[in-house]
């Protein structure tokens, strides 16, 4: 599918008109804005880290498949949550799940907070985005395919 971009008759294929436009960000975002942003720092930092705590997610959840000891630690750390702790079989409870939550709340704030202040003034290229975005959200599906991962449990105990 393509589509006449230019008085020269030029013709881009969907995906390159796609990047091009990915390209300009922030300033696409912007426009006609009092105080456009000149830097995607900032923006940046905000989808990184949150990918990244989709990474931290899944290591925390082979740590507690493997440690029983860190497992009791997280659960502990989510009893704030309601339902973590349910003794109505109805109900049922969360169970660590709930912990396993907080610290993905925690890195998220945190290193969301840090690469904040480290790309706060800085121009980070879109395709730099997409790449961390990607890693960190491809690793964090392969690290709960159970095929590889044997030992993660298919039902919750």
């Amino acid at each position: 599918m393509t589509q006449k971009i230019s008085a020269n008759s030029e013709y881009r294929p969907l995906y390159t008109r796609i990047w091009n436009r990915l390209k300009i960000f922030p300033r696409g975002l912007a426009e006609g804005s009092e105080t456009p942003p000149t830097v995607s720092g900032p923006a940046a930092a905000a989808l990184v880290s949150a990918s990244f705590s989709c990474f931290l997610l899944m290591v925390n959840q082979h740590f507690t498949s493997a440690f029983k000891a860190w497992n009791k630690i997280i659960w502990d750390l989510g009893s704030w949550i309601p339902g973590s702790h349910n003794s109505d079989p109805f109900y049922g409870e969360i169970g660590s799940y709930s912990g396993k939550e907080t610290v993905m709340l925690i890195s998220w704030l945190v290193s969301w907070f840090i690469l904040g202040k480290l790309w706060q003034h800085q121009q980070i290229k879109s395709r730099t985005i997409l790449l961390c975005l990607f890693v960190f959200i491809v690793a964090a599906t392969v690290m709960n395919w159970h095929p590889l991962f044997p030992y993660l449990p298919l039902m919750p105990n």
